[in-house]
């Protein structure tokens, strides 16, 4: 008897051992010990900026994945067989096509809204686009991906990647969040998520394709001149704010890089705060969303009535700043022929979106307001944060299950950047950022948490921190660590600051410290960088 309980406590403590030792694995993280802390003004007077763009196609190849057949024609998975099965309110009337007979659905998961939504096939590619930029002794190369968004640990992998024979000083990934993509951060994969439901081939041919991108940008770098315009937009018809107080993104930033002495468009870049989900979250097919029919018509134009010819080159669209939240779901969208107007989810939606910022951005680019950016130098800045997390998240990430990685006491790390290039401003954010944040209007009203309470993100970053002509937040960009909301709006606990029920934001966010961090390091590298360039003038 003494010998069994002997071996019943040695079998348990091996449990044990292996629990922790399986905890400690997962809570280190892939390149643990990967930091960043500088800014880099380079040498010398700036030249002529020197521009090089590339881009990949990621879009899954659907003959090697399985489809469902969807029997009530109702754009949702309702399967027959499998765990939701066992619950006779979830089943439903649809099969699929098991095209490799290994008894398991391999389906493409799209992203956003629900964790239970194959796709029937692929309405249009999305992509993968790198804008690299050169001068003074700096190089510096920016991605954006047609994708929900990419954790820390990814980018990472991207940047190691990259031949470093190429002498890029630094790499920034940025996602435009889009809802209709396939799931690149784990969380959306099946009726229940879990890492062996990744599609990990999918995402490791994303990675590829980024590093691709950047080096081939890297080696197109050619002389350039940069035009710039900033384009007050009315919201009306484009986006709207879903989360009081309303507060939007209204600058449209429209960049434009032709070859010296010429209109020959190399590249032109955007950036605007909205959710790519103008499809909402029964569409089952692939899209780029208003993102794709955007950057064809500022390539290739847009058709009459009221259409503009195109600019060519490549279109890069970086995200602005989206939490709060700035979205087209309910919008009414209008057409261009003045006539027409799209409220429901549909691709007409998308496309009317896309063609009338496309409209909006050609006009702005060839209007009296265009400026050109005549000493370019190109200067960036990145740091290393580690914020707290808390509740699902902080599990979550304990377990490895997302963003992996756990530094002391609790705490997840992430990124923030700047990058200089004349006088246009950007920095990069790595999440959703408040619009409230970046132009100020942040509220605190009773019923908050935190009420009373002072704002603790002020002054607004974009409107008083940053500085140049044109001031570009690009939003998840390096990571994507949800919702950044104001600490004087959380609003978690009754009694609620504007609806009994509350509003949505707090569930997708990792806690309210997390906007006074990013906040916090954002301004002090700004500040680091505007020092930094006094110094080099």
């Amino acid at each position: 008897m003494l010998l069994r309980r002997r071996k019943t406590v040695v079998v348990f403590g091996f449990l044990i051992l292996a629990l922790l030792v399986f905890l400690g694995y997962r809570m280190k993280g892939p390149y643990r010990f990967y930091y960043l802390d500088f800014v880099t003004t380079g040498s010398g007077e700036p030249q002529m900026l020197e521009v090089g763009v590339a881009q990949r196609d990621i879009t899954p190849h659907m003959e090697d994945y399985d489809t469902f057949v969807d029997a009530d024609n109702d754009n949702t998975y309702k399967p027959k067989t499998g765990l939701l099965s066992h619950f006779k309110s979830l089943a439903g009337p649809d099969s699929y096509v098991d095209r490799n007979h290994n008894g398991k659905f391999d389906a493409v998961w799209l992203t956003g809204f629900n964790t239970d939504r194959p796709a029937k096939g692929v309405h249009d590619p999305i992509d993968v686009r790198a804008i690299a930029f050169r001068n003074n002794g700096v190089t510096v190369a920016m991605a954006t991906l047609d994708a929900i968004g990419l954790f820390h640990d990814k980018v990472i992998d991207i940047r190691k990647r990259i031949d470093p024979r190429l002498g890029v000083d630094h790499v920034i990934v940025s996602c435009v969040h889009n809802h209709e993509t396939p799931d690149t951060m784990g969380i959306y994969s099946g009726p229940i998520p879990t890492p062996w439901n990744f599609d990990t081939p999918h995402m490791e041919r994303v990675l590829d394709a980024c590093k691709e991108a950047v080096e081939e940008a890297l080696g197109h770098l050619e002389p350039v001149e940069m035009y710039c315009t900033t384009y007050e937009l009315n919201p009306e018809g484009f986006v709207n704010d879903t989360r009081k107080p309303i507060v939007i993104d209204t600058k449209l930033n429209c960049i434009r890089f032709v070859k010296p002495g010429t209109d020959v468009t190399i590249a032109t870049m955007v950036n605007w705060g909205n959710h790519p989900e103008t499809l909402g979250g029964r569409n089952p097919f692939i899209t780029s969303d208003f993102c794709g029919y955007w950057r064809d018509g500022v390539e290739k134009g847009v058709p009459e009535p009221n259409g503009v010819k195109g600019l060519g080159g490549m279109c890069l669209y970086f995200q602005g700043m989206v939490g709060g939240l700035m979205t087209p779901l309910g919008l009414d969208v209008p057409h261009r022929d003045g006539v027409r107007k799209f409220k429901q989810d549909s691709f007409e939606k998308a496309e009317a979106l896309g063609q009338n910022l496309a409209v909006k951005t050609v006009n702005a680019l060839r209007g009296s307001t265009v400026w050109k950016n005549e000493k370019p130098r190109v200067a960036v800045g990145a740091k290393t944060v580690y914020g707290s997390t808390r509740g699902v998240f902080r599990v979550a990430i304990v377990l490895g299950l997302i963003h992996p990685g756990v530094f002391w006491p609790c705490n997840a790390r992430s990124e923030v950047d700047v990058v200089r290039i004349g006088d246009v401003e950007m920095a990069t954010i790595p999440g959703e950022l408040y619009p409230e944040i970046g132009d100020g209007g942040i509220a605190n009203p009773p019923g908050a948490d935190f009420y009373p309470c002072v704002p603790v993100e002020v002054p607004p970053l974009r409107k008083e921190i940053m500085e140049g002509k044109m001031r570009m937040i690009i939003g998840l960009a390096n990571d994507e660590i949800g919702y950044i909301i104001p600490k004087s709006q959380w609003d978690e606990k009754t009694p609620r600051a504007y609806e009994p029920n509350g509003q949505y934001g707090e569930e997708n966010s990792c806690g309210p410290e997390i906007a006074p961090l990013v906040y916090r390091e954002s301004a002090r590298l700004l500040w680091r960088l505007h020092e930094a360039l006094k110094e080099a003038k």
